[in-house]
Protein backbone atom coordinates (compact mmCIF):
# COMPACT_ATOMS: atom_id res chain seq x y z
CA UNK A 1 0.00 0.00 0.00
CA UNK A 2 1.67 3.36 -1.26
CA UNK A 3 0.95 6.35 1.77
CA UNK A 4 -0.62 9.14 0.90
CA UNK A 5 1.16 10.79 3.33
CA UNK A 6 3.74 13.75 1.54
CA UNK A 7 7.25 13.48 1.83
CA UNK A 8 8.87 16.10 3.52
CA UNK A 9 10.77 19.44 2.07
CA UNK A 10 13.87 18.93 1.35
CA UNK A 11 16.02 22.10 2.85
CA UNK A 12 20.01 23.07 2.30
CA UNK A 13 20.88 25.89 4.66
CA UNK A 14 24.28 27.60 3.63
CA UNK A 15 25.56 30.95 5.04
CA UNK A 16 24.20 28.54 8.82
CA UNK A 17 25.36 30.52 11.66
CA UNK A 18 24.21 29.53 14.43
CA UNK A 19 20.72 28.07 12.65
CA UNK A 20 18.22 30.64 12.72
CA UNK A 21 16.82 29.52 9.34
CA UNK A 22 17.65 25.70 9.50
CA UNK A 23 15.30 26.52 13.37
CA UNK A 24 12.57 27.92 10.93
CA UNK A 25 12.51 25.24 8.97
CA UNK A 26 12.61 22.43 11.08
CA UNK A 27 9.10 24.18 12.91
CA UNK A 28 7.67 24.31 9.48
CA UNK A 29 8.21 20.71 9.06
CA UNK A 30 10.72 20.53 6.97
CA UNK A 31 14.18 18.43 6.88
CA UNK A 32 17.00 20.13 6.50
CA UNK A 33 19.69 18.00 4.92
CA UNK A 34 23.10 19.61 5.33
CA UNK A 35 24.34 22.79 6.31
CA UNK A 36 27.35 24.99 5.58
CA UNK A 37 29.09 27.18 8.38
CA UNK A 38 32.77 28.23 8.69
CA UNK A 39 32.51 30.45 11.71
CA UNK A 40 33.83 28.33 14.75
CA UNK A 41 31.69 29.09 17.50
CA UNK A 42 28.57 29.19 15.34
CA UNK A 43 29.11 25.67 13.72
CA UNK A 44 29.39 24.85 17.31
CA UNK A 45 26.06 26.10 18.23
CA UNK A 46 24.71 24.58 15.51
CA UNK A 47 25.87 20.69 16.07
CA UNK A 48 24.71 21.52 19.92
CA UNK A 49 21.48 21.79 18.83
CA UNK A 50 20.65 20.29 15.16
CA UNK A 51 22.96 17.28 14.93
CA UNK A 52 22.24 14.88 17.17
CA UNK A 53 23.89 11.67 17.70
CA UNK A 54 22.11 8.52 16.16
CA UNK A 55 19.07 10.65 14.58
CA UNK A 56 18.91 9.59 11.34
CA UNK A 57 17.38 12.72 10.49
CA UNK A 58 20.09 15.30 11.85
CA UNK A 59 21.27 17.26 9.03
CA UNK A 60 25.34 16.90 8.19
CA UNK A 61 26.98 20.04 9.37
CA UNK A 62 30.13 21.31 7.18
CA UNK A 63 32.22 23.52 9.10
CA UNK A 64 34.24 24.86 5.97
CA UNK A 65 35.18 27.95 3.74
CA UNK A 66 32.18 27.18 1.52
CA UNK A 67 34.95 28.27 -1.63
CA UNK A 68 36.77 25.23 -0.47
CA UNK A 69 33.64 22.79 -1.12
CA UNK A 70 32.52 20.99 -4.10
CA UNK A 71 28.61 21.47 -4.82
CA UNK A 72 28.64 19.03 -7.17
CA UNK A 73 29.60 16.59 -5.08
CA UNK A 74 27.59 17.34 -2.06
CA UNK A 75 24.77 17.25 -4.28
CA UNK A 76 25.63 14.09 -5.18
CA UNK A 77 26.70 12.68 -1.73
CA UNK A 78 23.34 14.03 -0.60
CA UNK A 79 20.63 13.62 -3.41
CA UNK A 80 22.19 11.64 -5.86
CA UNK A 81 20.75 11.15 -9.02
CA UNK A 82 17.12 10.88 -8.15
CA UNK A 83 16.87 12.96 -5.19
CA UNK A 84 15.63 16.32 -5.11
CA UNK A 85 16.74 19.42 -3.01
CA UNK A 86 13.36 21.63 -2.59
CA UNK A 87 14.99 24.99 -0.91
CA UNK A 88 18.37 26.35 -0.58
CA UNK A 89 18.39 29.14 2.00
CA UNK A 90 21.35 31.22 3.00
CA UNK A 91 22.35 34.59 4.17
CA UNK A 92 26.06 35.31 2.41
CA UNK A 93 27.79 37.68 4.88
CA UNK A 94 26.74 41.22 4.51
CA UNK A 95 29.60 43.38 6.26
CA UNK A 96 30.35 45.04 2.65
CA UNK A 97 26.55 45.77 2.35
CA UNK A 98 26.13 47.21 6.07
CA UNK A 99 24.22 50.58 5.67
CA UNK A 100 27.20 51.49 8.41
CA UNK A 101 29.67 51.70 5.82
CA UNK A 102 30.61 55.83 5.16
CA UNK A 103 31.00 57.09 1.74
CA UNK A 104 31.73 54.30 -0.78
CA UNK A 105 33.31 52.11 1.29
CA UNK A 106 32.35 48.30 1.15
CA UNK A 107 32.25 48.36 -2.72
CA UNK A 108 35.56 46.26 -3.08
CA UNK A 109 34.72 44.39 -0.34
CA UNK A 110 35.75 40.37 -1.22
CA UNK A 111 32.94 39.48 0.75
CA UNK A 112 30.51 40.82 -1.48
CA UNK A 113 31.35 38.06 -3.91
CA UNK A 114 30.05 35.22 -1.37
CA UNK A 115 26.38 35.92 -3.26
CA UNK A 116 27.64 34.36 -6.35
CA UNK A 117 29.50 31.40 -4.38
CA UNK A 118 25.86 30.89 -3.39
CA UNK A 119 24.60 30.90 -6.77
CA UNK A 120 26.74 27.97 -7.67
CA UNK A 121 25.24 26.26 -5.02
CA UNK A 122 21.70 27.06 -6.72
CA UNK A 123 23.05 25.97 -10.24
CA UNK A 124 24.27 22.73 -8.72
CA UNK A 125 21.28 21.66 -6.07
CA UNK A 126 18.59 23.08 -8.79
CA UNK A 127 16.07 23.50 -5.78
CA UNK A 128 12.62 24.50 -6.79
CA UNK A 129 13.31 27.52 -4.43
CA UNK A 130 15.90 29.58 -3.30
CA UNK A 131 16.19 32.80 -0.62
CA UNK A 132 18.86 34.61 0.08
CA UNK A 133 18.68 36.89 3.06
CA UNK A 134 20.53 40.23 3.10
CA UNK A 135 20.65 43.62 4.66
CA UNK A 136 19.03 46.64 2.77
CA UNK A 137 22.55 47.90 1.81
CA UNK A 138 22.65 45.12 -0.85
CA UNK A 139 20.06 47.82 -2.10
CA UNK A 140 22.20 50.72 -2.43
CA UNK A 141 23.16 51.70 -5.94
CA UNK A 142 27.06 51.21 -5.19
CA UNK A 143 25.98 47.61 -5.07
CA UNK A 144 23.87 47.31 -7.95
CA UNK A 145 26.44 45.24 -9.96
CA UNK A 146 26.44 42.46 -7.30
CA UNK A 147 22.60 42.03 -7.51
CA UNK A 148 21.87 42.80 -11.07
CA UNK A 149 24.55 39.83 -12.00
CA UNK A 150 23.32 37.45 -9.08
CA UNK A 151 19.71 38.32 -11.04
CA UNK A 152 21.15 37.25 -14.32
CA UNK A 153 22.21 34.48 -13.35
CA UNK A 154 18.78 33.35 -11.95
CA UNK A 155 17.06 34.00 -14.63
CA UNK A 156 19.74 32.48 -17.30
CA UNK A 157 19.45 28.67 -15.14
CA UNK A 158 15.33 28.99 -15.54
CA UNK A 159 14.35 30.67 -12.48
CA UNK A 160 11.55 33.32 -12.18
CA UNK A 161 13.38 36.06 -10.41
CA UNK A 162 11.16 38.24 -7.68
CA UNK A 163 11.88 41.47 -6.87
CA UNK A 164 14.29 41.87 -3.54
CA UNK A 165 11.16 42.52 -0.77
CA UNK A 166 12.70 44.73 2.13
CA UNK A 167 10.80 43.07 5.15
CA UNK A 168 10.16 44.40 8.89
CA UNK A 169 10.29 41.73 11.47
CA UNK A 170 7.98 43.97 13.87
CA UNK A 171 4.96 43.90 10.57
CA UNK A 172 4.85 40.14 11.32
CA UNK A 173 4.37 39.75 15.06
CA UNK A 174 8.41 39.62 16.40
CA UNK A 175 9.34 41.60 19.16
CA UNK A 176 12.04 43.76 17.20
CA UNK A 177 12.49 46.40 14.50
CA UNK A 178 14.43 44.58 12.18
CA UNK A 179 14.45 45.12 8.35
CA UNK A 180 15.77 42.58 6.13
CA UNK A 181 16.10 41.76 2.13
CA UNK A 182 15.13 38.57 0.78
CA UNK A 183 15.47 37.61 -2.73
CA UNK A 184 13.40 34.92 -4.16
CA UNK A 185 13.84 32.73 -6.71
CA UNK A 186 11.29 30.01 -7.93
CA UNK A 187 12.18 27.18 -11.03
CA UNK A 188 9.97 28.36 -14.26
CA UNK A 189 8.10 25.12 -14.15
CA UNK A 190 6.83 25.18 -10.18
CA UNK A 191 3.20 26.60 -10.22
CA UNK A 192 2.96 30.26 -9.40
CA UNK A 193 -0.74 31.14 -10.07
CA UNK A 194 -1.68 31.23 -6.68
CA UNK A 195 1.27 32.15 -4.88
CA UNK A 196 1.51 35.50 -3.38
CA UNK A 197 5.00 37.64 -2.33
CA UNK A 198 6.07 38.90 -0.25
CA UNK A 199 3.86 37.74 2.61
CA UNK A 200 1.73 40.31 3.75
CA UNK A 201 1.84 42.03 7.38
CA UNK A 202 0.15 40.81 9.76
CA UNK A 203 1.02 43.34 12.25
CA UNK A 204 1.17 47.53 12.08
CA UNK A 205 1.40 50.88 12.96
CA UNK A 206 -1.73 52.43 14.47
CA UNK A 207 -2.04 54.53 11.79
CA UNK A 208 -1.74 51.22 9.39
CA UNK A 209 -4.42 50.09 11.44
CA UNK A 210 -6.71 52.45 11.25
CA UNK A 211 -6.37 52.01 7.46
CA UNK A 212 -6.59 47.80 7.94
CA UNK A 213 -8.48 46.94 10.87
CA UNK A 214 -7.30 43.11 10.34
CA UNK A 215 -3.45 44.20 11.45
CA UNK A 216 -2.85 43.13 14.90
CA UNK A 217 -0.55 46.04 17.13
CA UNK A 218 2.87 45.75 16.54
CA UNK A 219 3.92 43.12 19.61
CA UNK A 220 6.31 44.79 22.25
CA UNK A 221 9.27 43.12 23.76
CA UNK A 222 8.07 43.33 27.68
CA UNK A 223 7.65 39.38 28.00
CA UNK A 224 11.52 39.23 26.80
CA UNK A 225 12.63 40.43 30.25
CA UNK A 226 10.26 37.71 32.13
CA UNK A 227 12.13 34.74 34.34
CA UNK A 228 14.42 32.83 32.87
CA UNK A 229 15.40 29.09 34.18
CA UNK A 230 17.87 28.89 36.33
CA UNK A 231 21.12 27.62 35.27
CA UNK A 232 20.78 29.09 31.76
CA UNK A 233 24.02 29.60 30.33
CA UNK A 234 23.50 32.11 28.08
CA UNK A 235 21.44 34.22 30.80
CA UNK A 236 24.77 36.50 31.58
CA UNK A 237 25.70 40.15 30.05
CA UNK A 238 28.08 42.34 30.30
CA UNK A 239 30.48 43.43 33.67
CA UNK A 240 30.48 47.15 33.68
CA UNK A 241 32.50 49.26 35.66
CA UNK A 242 31.20 50.76 38.65
CA UNK A 243 31.01 54.15 37.12
CA UNK A 244 29.07 52.99 33.95
CA UNK A 245 26.59 51.23 36.29
CA UNK A 246 26.20 54.03 38.10
CA UNK A 247 25.39 56.23 34.71
CA UNK A 248 22.70 53.12 34.07
CA UNK A 249 21.46 53.81 37.37
CA UNK A 250 20.37 57.63 36.41
CA UNK A 251 19.13 56.39 33.29
CA UNK A 252 15.26 56.79 33.40
CA UNK A 253 13.37 53.41 33.16
CA UNK A 254 11.71 51.69 30.23
CA UNK A 255 13.26 53.78 27.54
CA UNK A 256 15.69 56.46 28.75
CA UNK A 257 18.61 57.73 26.82
CA UNK A 258 22.40 58.78 27.18
CA UNK A 259 21.65 62.01 27.56
CA UNK A 260 18.86 61.46 30.45
CA UNK A 261 21.91 59.91 32.53
CA UNK A 262 23.92 63.53 32.02
CA UNK A 263 26.80 62.17 30.68
CA UNK A 264 29.14 63.31 28.24
CA UNK A 265 32.57 61.99 26.76
CA UNK A 266 34.68 63.73 25.03
CA UNK A 267 33.43 62.44 21.63
CA UNK A 268 29.96 64.44 22.31
CA UNK A 269 31.40 67.91 22.56
CA UNK A 270 31.53 68.39 19.00
CA UNK A 271 28.62 66.58 17.84
CA UNK A 272 25.64 64.49 19.66
CA UNK A 273 27.03 60.97 18.23
CA UNK A 274 24.68 58.53 17.91
CA UNK A 275 21.92 58.90 20.09
CA UNK A 276 20.78 55.35 21.31
CA UNK A 277 24.16 54.53 22.45
CA UNK A 278 23.61 53.72 25.93
CA UNK A 279 19.96 54.17 26.09
CA UNK A 280 17.70 51.33 27.90
CA UNK A 281 14.79 49.61 25.43
CA UNK A 282 11.36 50.67 25.95
CA UNK A 283 9.84 47.52 27.12
CA UNK A 284 6.15 48.99 25.72
CA UNK A 285 7.51 48.98 22.03
CA UNK A 286 9.44 47.01 19.63
CA UNK A 287 12.84 46.17 20.55
CA UNK A 288 15.99 47.86 18.72
CA UNK A 289 17.81 46.05 15.53
CA UNK A 290 19.70 42.86 17.49
CA UNK A 291 23.54 42.98 16.19
CA UNK A 292 26.28 41.28 16.60
CA UNK A 293 27.18 43.68 19.07
CA UNK A 294 23.64 43.69 20.88
CA UNK A 295 24.71 42.79 24.16
CA UNK A 296 27.10 45.97 24.20
CA UNK A 297 25.66 48.87 25.27
CA UNK A 298 28.32 51.24 23.59
CA UNK A 299 27.43 50.08 20.48
CA UNK A 300 23.56 51.17 20.98
CA UNK A 301 19.73 50.92 22.99
CA UNK A 302 20.91 47.64 24.50
CA UNK A 303 20.23 48.72 28.08
CA UNK A 304 18.25 46.52 29.96
CA UNK A 305 15.22 48.01 30.45
CA UNK A 306 15.23 48.54 34.26
CA UNK A 307 18.51 46.82 36.04
CA UNK A 308 21.66 48.79 35.29
CA UNK A 309 23.05 46.41 32.79
CA UNK A 310 23.34 45.47 29.36
CA UNK A 311 20.83 42.40 28.23
CA UNK A 312 21.96 39.15 28.11
CA UNK A 313 22.21 36.75 25.58
CA UNK A 314 18.79 34.81 26.25
CA UNK A 315 17.11 38.37 26.16
CA UNK A 316 18.76 39.19 22.81
CA UNK A 317 18.30 35.23 21.64
CA UNK A 318 14.01 35.71 22.93
CA UNK A 319 13.99 38.88 20.65
CA UNK A 320 15.38 37.38 17.84
CA UNK A 321 12.57 34.46 18.91
CA UNK A 322 14.79 31.53 19.95
CA UNK A 323 13.82 29.32 21.87
CA UNK A 324 14.97 28.84 25.98
CA UNK A 325 16.15 25.77 25.03
CA UNK A 326 18.61 26.72 22.41
CA UNK A 327 21.74 27.02 23.44
CA UNK A 328 24.62 29.50 22.34
CA UNK A 329 28.51 28.04 22.20
CA UNK A 330 31.49 30.01 22.71
CA UNK A 331 31.12 32.99 25.68
CA UNK A 332 29.12 35.80 25.66
CA UNK A 333 30.35 38.22 23.08
CA UNK A 334 30.27 34.91 20.45
CA UNK A 335 26.99 34.58 21.19
CA UNK A 336 26.08 38.00 20.74
CA UNK A 337 27.26 37.72 17.28
CA UNK A 338 25.49 34.48 15.95
CA UNK A 339 22.61 35.86 17.52
CA UNK A 340 22.91 39.31 16.23
CA UNK A 341 23.76 38.01 12.34
CA UNK A 342 21.18 35.16 12.79
CA UNK A 343 17.30 35.50 10.70
CA UNK A 344 14.82 35.98 13.28
CA UNK A 345 13.70 32.35 13.65
CA UNK A 346 9.95 33.09 13.59
CA UNK A 347 10.12 35.44 10.33
CA UNK A 348 11.93 32.64 8.69
CA UNK A 349 8.98 30.66 9.35
CA UNK A 350 6.30 32.85 8.13
CA UNK A 351 8.36 33.05 4.96
CA UNK A 352 9.15 28.96 4.50
CA UNK A 353 5.32 28.30 5.27
CA UNK A 354 4.68 30.61 2.18
CA UNK A 355 7.26 28.00 0.32
CA UNK A 356 6.16 25.33 1.46
CA UNK A 357 2.75 26.05 0.48
CA UNK A 358 4.06 26.91 -2.71
CA UNK A 359 5.82 23.54 -3.51
CA UNK A 360 2.42 21.45 -2.09
CA UNK A 361 -0.54 20.57 -3.99
CA UNK A 362 -2.11 21.16 -0.73
CA UNK A 363 -2.96 24.68 0.81
CA UNK A 364 0.46 24.39 3.47
CA UNK A 365 0.27 24.15 7.29
CA UNK A 366 -1.68 27.10 9.27
CA UNK A 367 0.85 29.41 10.55
CA UNK A 368 1.43 29.15 14.35
CA UNK A 369 3.39 32.24 15.50
CA UNK A 370 3.08 30.12 19.04
CA UNK A 371 1.58 33.59 20.83
CA UNK A 372 -0.22 34.65 24.07
CA UNK A 373 -1.90 38.01 24.13
CA UNK A 374 -0.35 39.28 21.14
CA UNK A 375 3.26 38.42 22.16
CA UNK A 376 5.47 35.20 21.22
CA UNK A 377 6.20 33.04 24.00
CA UNK A 378 10.13 31.80 24.56
CA UNK A 379 9.80 29.39 27.20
Amino acid sequence: MISSQPRPVKVVDVFAGAGGLSLAAKQAGMDVVFAVELDRWAAETYRLNFCKEGDPDSPTLYEADIANLCPDELREKHFGDNGNCDILLGGPPCQGFSTHRIKNAGIKDPRNKLIHRYFEFVRALRPKVFVMENVPGILWERHCEYLEQFYEEGRREGYHMYDPVVLDARDFGLPQRRKRVFVLGVEQNVDRGSFAWPPPPTHGSEKLRQENPDLLPWVPCQRVFGPVKAGDPNNVHMQHSEALTEVFARTPHNGGSRRDSGRTLPCHEKHNGHKDVYGRIDPSQPAPTMTTACINPSKGRFVHPRENHGITARQAARIQTFPDNFQFAGGLMAAGKQIGNAVPVKLGEVILRQMSALLSSETGLPLELNQVDGEVRFA
